[in-house]
């Protein structure tokens, strides 16, 4: 029998396929796909892991002190029967053989089947040996995190083996951390469900940028869905469908076919310069991750790089930092395959949703912040950490040298923190004179994220040759919403009074200041916003290469002088959105 669950719809689309489920775990796990190659090595892990901790079991139980409780005792001999249960460790290698996991994925998956038995169980002692189980798991995952360190390092462009067939595959997890999202990017999901999350939480922004159907703050949908269940993902509504109907699959998949071919329809304007019905041009930038992404922003049709998140190069790398030579490699890349065109680098972007796994005593304490998104993030962490900040700016300027490049710092707020950052680029740059190393004159851009940043604006335009506005943490900031956070996702809201106020007041300041000016957050790959955007004076949206069709089609069919005359009127009313609704209709009679 079908049933349903609801979530936020936050990547359109439909997607039909076998669940994959990705255990949560109070240890931090890493999950990715290994080659055939790798399936001994990685078995022989989970063994040395397994007679590893048979042995802390042992000799606790043999140091036992003569007074200690016999309950103690028989105790641990519970865990040692778990640890050598067939049903556990032997069971964990069907999924390391089969289904191609890392040896963590596969121990957490196989908790995931056990304790499920557990909760079904009818005697309350046994029910509460769930606890038991999951405490000899942490043991053996503690056990390989301090063993081989190419658990962390899985190689690029695995794929799963296909053990479902023809059958395409969804991905469902309580939650998916930045650096396994950046790893299933480059796999084969058609699909994302998770538990928690907000419309910009990271899983929905990749889920977006991959062109993806996802639902998030799904509640209990990893509890709900089990391994291979056949799952619809209603992106559009924001529903998840465990085991559908015949019926209910023909006529989402029905929708499929009708989503491929308006996709198909808006590719024949990848080549078409974006310009709206007054004459208006407007640049198309992509905004990227990784230097293979580029190929995807200029199958796209942009005409450049309006962010390069450069914190994904310091991710899911088991705790080492990319080197100077390292980032130049990849910057070096990028910039050769955009061909000439320009490539805006913003530096490193790591804290709130995106930590490192590596961490010293600032980050430690960052970790156990209160609210880690007012914390040590972004530039903030940048200057705490100079020697690291002018390592990294010293290979983009290096990067320079093979085209245009811009440099783009993220949350800056205050004018000592401007001070700072021309400071260490002049040092960068006198590093490199020291050194005989090439590089260019580059501009640099602040990212207005910050209500105090968009407010003192006048100031910063002064100093910064150009902005690019985060619509993502500027709404996260001005509303105090933490926008990862589904039990508040209602109150976080793009057409906000207060945050068009403040991004039309940064548009048209940074227009009159004769400074460039572009919006790389959510809202400039969104359909809904682009004619507003227009009105405020926008003439650049950096957006994921996926996106540029779409907007593409929509600026093309603006009249920005028109919708202009009526900025006045969404900008002053209670409900911009429906005021904005009611323009169009205005606008195109």
């Amino acid at each position: 029998m079908s049933f349903q669950v609801f979530g936020l719809p936050v990547s359109r689309g439909v997607a039909i396929g076998r669940a994959v489920l990705v255990a949560s775990s109070r240890v931090d796990v890493a999950h990715y796909f290994i080659t055939a190659d790798r399936i001994e090595p990685e078995i022989h892990r989970l063994r040395d892991a397994r007679d590893a901790v048979a042995n802390e079991l042992t000799t606790l139980q043999r140091d036992l002190p003569a007074e200690a409780p016999a309950e103690l005792s028989a105790l641990l001999d519970v865990h040692l029967m778990l640890l050598h249960d067939d049903s556990l460790t032997g069971a964990t290698k069907h999924w390391i053989e089969d289904r191609h996991y890392n040896a963590e994925w596969a121990l957490s998956a196989q908790l995931e089947v056990l304790a499920r038995q557990f909760d079904d169980m009818e005697d309350e002692y046994l029910r509460e040996r769930k606890a038991d189980l999951e405490q000899v798991v942490e043991r053996l995952l503690r056990a390989m995190a301090r063993g081989a360190a190419s658990a962390f390092a899985p190689a690029p462009g695995v794929r799963p083996r296909d053990f479902a067939g023809e059958d395409p595959l969804v991905m469902v997890a309580n939650d998916i951390a930045p650096a396994d999202m950046l790893q299933f990017k480059r796999s084969v999901f058609t699909g994302f469900i998770t538990d928690v999350g907000g419309k910009t939480s990271h899983t929905a922004i990749v889920a977006r940028s991959m062109d993806i159907p996802a639902v998030v703050g799904a509640r209990e949908a990893s509890r709900i869905i089990r391994q291979d269940d056949w799952v619809v993902i209603d992106g559009d509504a924001g529903i998840v469908i465990i085991d559908p109907s015949p019926i209910v699959l023909e006529e989402y998949r029905f929708r499929q076919r009708q989503s491929d071919l308006s996709r198909e329809r808006l590719s024949r304007l990848r080549h078409t310069p974006a310009m709206t019905l007054d004459g208006k041009r407007v640049e198309l930038l992509a905004n990227i991750e990784m230097p293979a992404d580029a190929a995807a922003a200029l199958e796209a049709g942009a005409v450049g790089v309006g962010l390069f998140r450069s914190e994904f190069l310091f991710m899911n790398r088991g705790g080492d930092l990319p080197g100077e030579d390292e980032q130049f490699d990849a910057y070096r890349a990028a910039v050769e395959a955009m061909n000439g065109l320009p490539v805006t680098i913003r530096t490193v972007d790591i804290g709130a949703d995106k930590p490192l796994d590596r961490m010293s005593a600032n980050e430690l304490r960052h970790e156990h912040a209160l609210n880690p998104a007012l914390g040590l993030r972004a530039i903030r962490w940048s200057l705490s950490e100079p020697g690291m900040f002018r390592q990294q700016l010293r290979a983009i300027l290096r990067a320079s040298a093979f085209g245009k490049v811009k440099i783009l710092i993220p949350m800056v707020a205050h004018m000592s923190e401007v001070r700072l950052i021309f400071e260490a680029l002049a040092r960068a740059q006198q590093q490199l004179t020291d050194a005989g190393k090439a590089f260019t004159k580059v501009e640099v851009g602040a990212m207005i994220e910050v209500p105090a940043a968009a407010l003192a604006l006048s100031s910063f335009l002064r100093h910064f040759d150009f902005v690019s506005v985060g619509t993502n943490d500027l709404i996260q900031y001005t509303l105090a919403i933490d926008r990862a956070d589904e039990s508040v996702a209602h109150l976080y809201d793009p057409w906000h009074p207060a945050v068009l106020k403040l991004l039309a007041q940064t548009i048209e300041q940074s227009v009159a200041a004769g400074k460039g000016v572009s919006v790389c957050g959510e809202m400039a790959g969104d359909p809904g916003f682009t004619e507003l955007l227009l009105a405020m004076g926008l003439r650049s949206f950096s957006m994921h290469p996926s996106q540029v069709a779409a907007i593409k089609q929509r600026v093309l069919r603006t009249d920005a002088g028109k919708w202009a005359a009526h900025l006045g009127a969404i900008l002053s009313s209670d409900d911009p959105e429906r005021q904005c609704a009611a323009t169009a209709l205005q606008v195109s009679t």
